[in-house]
Parts: structure tokens; sequence; C-alpha cells
């Protein structure tokens, strides 16, 4: 195939004249409902003191930030399934929540004062925590994917 050849191929599924899979617009569809409208996305911050040692088995930890909010999140892996322990900080007030998700299901926490969670026994794969704060707007993690 020359480059004339590619050029008409993609001019061809830009005109639509070659349908999206239908296996791939129900994924489109699902991706499209795990999102929060206005969240606020905090990045991943590079912790010294947070790095994984190769060749030491344990918990995984890993930091987002945003201006006001951080969150210090521990992975482990028991069984085959995945523990999560974190805290957000500052401690965002009374009747904050997280919610740990993955793509089929949530599990929400009420956060302690000191702005712990934990959520104990999800399946392995992707997810992503998401803190709502009374009065302000969400703050969520980018998606993690998490390996047993």
């Amino acid at each position: 195939m020359n480059n004339d050849d590619y050029l008409l191929a993609a001019l061809s599924l830009a005109a639509g004249n070659d349908p999206v899979p239908n296996h791939v617009s129900a994924a489109a569809s699902e991706a499209y409902s795990l999102r929060i409208p206005h969240v606020v996305t905090a990045v991943s911050i590079e912790c010294v003191a947070m790095r994984v040692v190769r060749g030491v088995a344990g918990p995984t930890t890993v930091r987002f930030a945003t201006d006001d909010v951080t969150f210090d999140l521990e992975l482990s892996v028991n069984d085959g399934l995945i523990d999560v322990a974190g805290q957000i900080l500052p401690y965002p007030g009374e009747g904050s929540h997280v919610d740990v998700r993955t793509p089929h299901m949530t599990m929400s926490r009420q956060l302690a004062g000191t702005g712990q969670f934990a959520v104990t026994g999800m399946p392995p794969g992707w997810f992503n925590v998401v803190c709502h704060r009374p009065g302000k707007t969400p703050v969520a993690t980018r998606w993690l994917r998490i390996r047993p």
C-alpha cells in the first residue's frame, strides 16, 4: 500500500464510509459515563520518600495534588485483590467523602477527621479516587491501573 492508498483509506474513515464497530461505541459510552462534570484533576507528584524500592514486596505509594488538595494513596495486593488506604490533606471538612471507582463499581467512604480512608477487596485493573467536598468542586486522581 502506498501513501495515496493510506490517505484514501483515512479519508474514507473520516467520511463515515466505514462504521465504528458496536463494541467500540459501547466502550466509548461506558467511558463517557464515568466522567464527572467540572471535576478538578490532581496531577501525579514525584516524592522520593514514596517511591517503590525494586525487589521489595509491599505496598506502593503514590501522591496526587492540586493547589489546595493532596491525595496520598497506599496500594496493596492481597489474595489477588487491591486494598487502597489513603489520606486527603488538608482535611476537607465535615461531610466530605471519597469514591474509589473502577469502571464497574464505586466504593464510597466518609473521611475520618484526619482525612484518612480505606477500601479493601477491589478487583485489579483501573481505578481512580474522587474527593467530594461540601460546597466545592470535586477533585479526582487520574486513572491508575493496578495488577496483582
